[in-house]
């Protein structure tokens, strides 16, 4: 073992089938453990709120540090953690197989997991974790979902922030009343046969957000594909169960890896690999459910046929070639590269499908834009998010591109609100977008 753990990093499969997993003398033994190496590392300080808050609380412990800081403090260092997993990629030296074996991420998952057994995860907060039934409820009234959760109706926004704690000022995703998955049922891209890249078939799990919140980003990835000569299906069995997972409900994201890679495994028997039409939902099926059900050759098959929207346009451009017809988009694009993307360890592969755009100027912000996922709308947690996300938001101001770009749609909201707070008079994007609608327009689809 070299100094600073320089070997590729590993990950062990999660035990949260052993009894041990939630023993509360052994999660709080496993707690001071790793916070005491933390708190005499540091490197992880400008991360997220959860590290300045547990230096804080050892900081204020005086010289007895850990063994005077009290368990049930421990809470405020869990509830700030986004599960980005940036701490273990790129910045701790201790992860496996250092010694330490120091998986922080895993271990606030652990803690949430004992919070969940013992009832202490509010039943509205579970509530909110049911995309798939909520999405399927509010396309059913789009128009009126849309007008309770915008941020103008002080009203309903009001009610919300004060019944289910979400913050009067968050932007919340809109609906829409015809979802991706019937959208590609009415709408079947013809092929390209004089693609470089034609004969080249994909299933696309079509995810929550995209199917209930943001079709377009689904229509213009089976339009790109289809240009570059890709066959493409829809599919969408259910949620990945990353919600499930912000709240230590490992249970119900196993029932729904085992779900969709059941769902999924016949189209890659027939030669379709899979790909995500967001980052986090991708990587559920390549890493998640890997180490939550390890002995699962099912959810193994899918993690190892499955690629990020990005990672696989880009797969194309470097094996056979992108088909011709992309034109210059003027005024510069500004991409925000997700931290579940960056989790994926696959490098900027955003980046790199838009800078085959021609004559176009591409800007990398590689930084987490501190949302969170459905995190980053509570009511205790927006104006943290907003803190963490600053300097996302006053560099791509500084920027001054026409169009912003995230791969994590939730993040790309965040941070063109928060872009708001740093304009001073300056022009801003209209909205964020997916890199893959960029690519589109370039193309003229």
């Amino acid at each position: 073992m070299r100094e600073g753990s320089l070997e590729a990093p590993t990950r062990h499969p999660l035990a949260w089938q052993d009894p041990d997993f939630y023993d509360e003398a052994k999660l709080d033994a496993e707690l001071r453990r790793v916070f005491d190496i933390c708190h005499g590392c540091r490197r992880c300080f400008n991360l997220c709120d959860s590290f300045p808050r547990l230096f804080d609380l050892v900081d204020a412990a005086g010289e007895h540090e850990m063994e005077a800081v009290k368990s049930e403090d421990f809470k405020g260092v869990v509830d700030a953690c986004t599960l980005c997993d940036m701490c273990y990629m790129t910045k701790c030296p201790y992860v496996p197989p250092h010694e330490f074996n120091l998986d922080f991420p895993h271990l606030m998952l652990r803690y949430r997991a004992v919070e969940l057994r013992k009832g202490k995860i509010g039943a509205i907060e579970r509530q909110l974790t049911e995309t798939d039934r909520n999405g399927k409820l509010a396309s059913l009234a789009a128009p009126l979902a849309n007008w309770a959760t915008d941020t103008k109706n002080g009203l309903t926004r009001g009610l919300m922030q004060g019944v289910a704690g979400i913050h009067k000022d968050a932007v919340l995703p809109k609906y829409h009343g015809k979802t991706f998955t019937a959208r590609s049922r009415d709408e079947v891209p013809v092929v390209n046969k004089a693609a470089p890249g034609f004969g080249r078939k994909a299933v696309l799990y079509a995810t929550c957000f995209v199917n209930f919140n943001d079709p377009a980003i689904g229509t213009a990835a089976r339009r790109v594909l289809a240009h570059n000569g890709v066959e493409t299906e829809v599919v969408y069995p259910a949620c990945c169960g990353m919600p499930q997972l912000e709240h230590g409900d490992i249970a119900k994201v196993a029932e729904r890896g085992k779900a969709v890679a059941a769902a999924l495994g016949p189209w890659i028997d027939k030669g379709y690999d899979v790909i995500g039409l967001t980052p986090s939902c991708t990587l559920m099926m390549k890493f998640e459910w890997p180490l939550i059900l390890p002995g699962d050759p099912a959810v193994k098959k899918l993690s190892q046929a499955s690629f990020d929207l990005s990672e696989y346009v880009v797969a194309i451009a470097k094996k056979e070639g992108l088909a011709p017809g992309l034109k210059a988009l003027d005024g510069g694009i500004t991409v925000h590269i997700a931290c579940h993307a960056r989790a994926q360890n696959i490098g900027q592969k955003a980046a790199e499908m838009l800078r085959l755009i021609p004559e176009t100027t591409v800007a990398v912000i590689e930084r987490c834009s501190g949302h969170g996922g459905s995190w980053g709308v509570m009511k205790d947690n927006f104006e943290v998010g907003m803190k963490i996300g600053r300097p996302v938001m006053k560099q791509a101001v500084g920027n001054g591109h026409k169009h912003l770009v995230s791969e994590c749609p939730l993040a790309g909201d965040h941070i063109r609100q928060g872009m708001e707070r740093y304009a001073e008079g300056k022009p801003l994007p209209a909205e964020a977008q997916s890199p893959i609608e960029l690519v589109a327009l370039a193309y003229g689809l």
